[in-house]
């Protein structure tokens, strides 16, 4: 499937998704974090992709996937990510009191 590629978003426009995923950078500089919005663009599905800096910099913070199936703008998607971003990382093994825990 091919996706349309936007270069820019609107923060009061609606908005499919939102997510904040590791990738190899342009010219293989090292792993970046990008944040990667999907809206409409001519009736068809557009990613807008942005750089947020290197990966090393967002150690311990997981990767942030937010639905929003046109119910949230833009705007609405970035606070939440900036919310989720501040929380500390659950550890399965302690939530779950357990001796180890390898995951599948």
């Amino acid at each position: 499937m091919i996706t349309l590629i936007t270069t820019t978003v609107y923060g009061d426009e609606k908005a499919w998704g939102y997510a904040e995923v590791h990738k190899q950078s342009p010219r293989y500089r090292g792993f970046h974090r990008y944040r990667v919005i999907s809206v409409l663009r001519d009736g068809r599905l557009a990613e807008y992709s942005e750089d947020m800096g290197l990966a090393s910099k967002f150690k311990g913070i997981t990767p942030i996937a937010i639905p929003s199936f046109w119910e949230h703008s833009v705007d609405e998607l970035r606070d939440l990510a900036d919310e989720l971003r501040g929380r500390p990382r659950i550890d399965v093994k302690d939530l779950l009191e357990l001796e180890s825990y390898i995951p599948a």
